[in-house]
Order: structure tokens, then C-alpha cells, then sequence
């Protein structure tokens, strides 16, 4: 079921339906990107990505885990060493 439907202008513009702008959180000036995935045309708005999308594409592969023991000494070493070159 379609979630709202615009016309297509003589000049090639559209109307986002406010229900569309709701969902989507955008408003006057908002940058809406258009994406081709086959036969169908997503729309999303520009710059709508978590931090998790975001390190994803920094980091592929996950990291390691580490124990809450070694998360400690890592901060201990790394304030060590920052107190050694005052």
C-alpha cells in the first residue's frame, strides 16, 4: 500500500506529502537523495545515516573484543604515558 501519492509538474517537480515529511524528519531546505536499487527508486533524506552505518564503512571487520581488564590497562597505559612527557 502506497503511503502517499504527488504529481509530477510540467518543470519535472513534486510535492513531498507532509505525511511523507513526517516520517521522513525533513522541512524547507531539507536535501532529499534519490537512490536507484533496480526497479525501484528509494528516496531518503541526505545524511540520515547512524554512527553505526558510519563504522561500518570505517571498519568492515569488527574488532576484537576485549575484557574489561584490558580496557583498563589500556586507559592506564595511555594516561601513563601522557603524565611521563609533562
Amino acid at each position: 500500500m502506497a503511503l502517499a501519492h504527488s504529481k509530477l509538474t510540467a518543470q519535472g517537480q513534486i510535492s513531498v506529502p507532509a505525511k511523507v515529511r513526517r516520517k521522513l524528519g525533513v522541512g524547507p531546505g531539507s536535501v532529499l537523495e534519490w537512490d536507484d536499487e533496480g526497479e525501484n527508486v528509494i528516496v531518503r533524506r541526505l545524511g540520515r545515516y547512524t554512527s553505526e552505518d558510519v563504522h561500518r564503512s570505517l571498519f568492515p571487520t569488527p574488532p576484537n573484543p576485549k575484557t574489561l581488564a584490558e580496557m583498563k590497562e589500556g586507559v592506564r597505559r595511555y594516561i601513563k604515558r601522557r603524565r611521563a612527557s609533562r
